[in-house]
């Protein structure tokens, strides 16, 4: 398959990681960025949110589109939804627009036999941390129309982590590696859960 590049995409470095699928709440208030972002609306096009991380800028980010503008001020701040589409890698970076851009090349994942194992492991384990922290069980017909990206946009991971599904071209990978996130977060929820426990009986356990 010939590589896909588009140049003078518009660039969005941030202290966040976005993943395809995840709804993304902004608040836009450099002009640089009111001016990128108006002319995504008015193109209906897209632009990239890469994690500006301690190290970098990271090379792959995840392309998003606006759904929706909230509030619009008179100074052209902007409070929007932003949902993301696909991921991305940087080429090179671009100078010459008003705001930070760059070619990119569009991925996709390897061509690979599904793992329904692992796909059924995955949702299993994502339905039990989600009935853990909620009480609620994931509806049926909702959780199996899921895949990694959707079940890991729902979940607070550490940037490492999500950083870490966006640079990976297998979904069975996918699969496997929020497989062992959702897994912690269950420990860590359990934990927590008895460490609150522990503190309403003044750290003595009962017996009647």
């Amino acid at each position: 398959m010939p590589t896909r590049l588009v140049r003078e995409f518009p660039l969005f470095p941030l202290g966040i990681v976005a993943l395809p699928g995840e709804i993304v709440p902004l608040h836009i208030f450099e002009e640089r960025y009111k001016a990128m972002i108006e002319r995504c609306l008015r193109s209906g096009g897209e632009f990239g949110i890469v994690w500006l991380s301690d190290d970098g800028l990271r090379p792959v980010g995840c392309a998003c589109e606006v759904t929706e503008v909230l509030e619009r001020m008179e100074d052209g701040r902007l409070n929007l939804l932003a949902r993301g589409t696909r991921p991305f890698r940087i080429v090179e970076r671009e100078e010459r627009l008003p705001w930070p851009a760059g070619t990119v090349e569009f991925l996709e994942d390897r061509d690979e036999a599904a793992d329904a194992q692992a796909l059924e492991t995955a949702r299993e384990t994502y339905a039990l941390l989600v009935e853990q922290a909620t009480e609620r069980r994931p509806d049926a017909g909702e959780l199996g129309e899921m895949g990694a990206y959707a079940m890991a946009a729902t979940v607070d991971f550490g940037h490492d982590a999500k950083q870490g599904l966006l640079d990976l071209r297998s979904e069975n990978a996918r699969l496997r590696l929020v497989t062992r996130l959702f897994r912690a977060a269950s420990k860590r929820l359990e934990l927590v859960s008895r460490a609150q426990a522990r503190a309403r009986s003044n750290g003595k356990v009962r017996f009647t």
